[in-house]
C-alpha cells in the first residue's frame, strides 16, 4: 500500500497532458471525418469515373478506358471553345466585381444621409438566389418586353431592339454583367469593412501634409485594404469559376455553344447526356486548372504582401 501511494499523482500528471495533446484531435475529428467522407471520397470517385466510359444509357457499355477520355478532350473542339469562355468568364467578372464594390464601398463610407439604409439595400443583389436574379435579367434583356432596350432606344443609343441573349457575339458578356451585378456587394461589404480598419488619423497627418485625394488613395487606402482585397479575389475567383446556375437558367449555354463554360459543359455531358466517364473528365481537368490558377495567385500575393 505504502508504494502504490507515491505513484498515483505522478500518474494523474502523466494522463493529464496527454489529454490536453488528444484534445484538439478529438475536437477537430467530425470535421475532418465529415470532409473526408463529403469532399476528398467523391474527388476520388470522380477521378476514378473519369477513367471509364460510363454511359447511363448503355450500362453494359462501361469499360475501363484509361486515359482515354482525356485524350478525347484535347481532340473537342467543344472543350476548347469552353476553355475559352471560361477564361473569359474569370476574367472580366471578378475585376469587374471588384471595382465597382471598390468604388460603392468608397461611396458608403463617407457621412450622407440615411447612409445604414444604403448599406442595407446594397446587400439585396448577393442575398437574391441565382436562379431569381438569372430570370429576372432574362426580362431585363428580352428583346421584345425588356426594358434595357426600351431605355436604350429612348436615350438613343440604340435605333432597334437587340437580342442580348440570342445574339452569339453578346450572350456571354450579358451574363458577365448580369453576374457582375449579382456579385459586386460581396467586395464592398468585404473592402467596407477593411476600410472602416484603417485609422482616421493617417488620412489626417496626409492632409496635413498636403496630400492630395488621389495620393491618400494609393498610399493609405489601397495598402490598407490590400489584404482584403487579395482574400475577396481569390474567393470570388473560385465561386465564379464554378458558377454556371446563372448561363444555365439565362441560356442554356446557348445559342450554339456561345455561353458554354467548362463547368456548365461538363454538367451537361454528365447529367443531361448521361456521359459520367467524359463529363468526369472535364470536371476533374477543370479542377486541375483551377487548383494552378489558384496556386499561381496565392504565390502572387504573398510575394506582394511580403514586399
Amino acid at each position: 500500500m505504502s508504494t502504490l501511494a507515491p505513484s498515483a499523482p505522478h500518474d494523474l500528471t502523466q494522463v493529464r497532458p496527454l489529454r490536453s495533446r488528444l484534445m484538439p484531435y478529438a475536437l477537430l475529428a467530425p470535421a475532418v471525418l465529415v470532409t473526408v467522407f463529403i469532399v476528398f471520397f467523391p474527388m476520388v470517385q470522380a477521378l476514378v469515373t473519369s477513367f471509364y466510359d460510363l454511359v447511363l444509357w448503355k450500362p453494359n457499355a462501361g469499360r475501363f478506358v484509361g486515359f482515354g477520355n482525356y485524350i478525347k478532350l484535347l481532340h473537342d473542339p467543344v472543350f476548347w471553345t469552353s476553355l475559352g469562355h471560361t477564361a473569359i468568364w474569370i476574367g472580366l467578372t471578378v475585376p469587374l466585381q471588384m471595382g465597382l464594390g471598390l468604388v460603392a464601398a468608397l461611396l458608403l463610407n463617407r457621412e450622407f444621409p440615411w447612409r445604414g439604409l444604403a448599406r442595407a439595400l446594397v446587400i439585396i443583389p448577393w442575398a437574391l438566389p441565382s436562379v431569381v436574379i438569372a430570370l429576372m435579367w432574362r426580362w431585363i434583356y428580352d428583346p421584345t418586353t425588356g426594358v434595357l432596350n426600351d431605355i436604350l432606344i429612348y436615350l438613343s443609343i440604340i435605333h432597334s431592339t437587340v437580342p442580348w441573349l440570342a445574339d452569339p457575339n453578346l450572350a456571354l458578356y450579358a451574363v458577365i454583367a448580369t453576374l457582375t451585378w449579382q456579385g459586386f456587394p460581396f467586395f464592398a461589404v468585404m473592402i467596407l469593412a477593411g476600410l472602416q480598419g484603417i485609422p482616421q488619423s493617417q488620412y489626417e497627418a496626409a492632409s496635413i501634409d498636403g496630400a492630395s485625394t488621389w495620393r491618400q488613395f494609393v498610399h493609405i487606402t489601397l495598402p490598407g485594404i490590400a489584404p482584403v482585397l487579395a482574400t475577396a479575389g481569390l474567393l470570388r475567383i473560385i465561386w465564379v469559376a464554378n458558377s454556371m446556375d446563372v448561363i444555365f437558367v439565362m441560356t442554356g449555354g446557348g445559342p450554339g455553344y456561345a455561353t458554354h463554360t467548362l463547368p456548365l459543359y461538363a454538367f451537361i455531358k454528365a447529367r443531361q447526356n448521361l456521359d459520367f466517364g467524359y463529363g468526369t473528365a472535364i470536371a476533374v481537368t477543370f479542377t486541375i486548372l483551377l487548383g494552378a490558377i489558384v496556386a499561381a495567385y496565392i504565390v502572387r500575393t504573398m510575394r506582394e504582401v511580403e514586399r
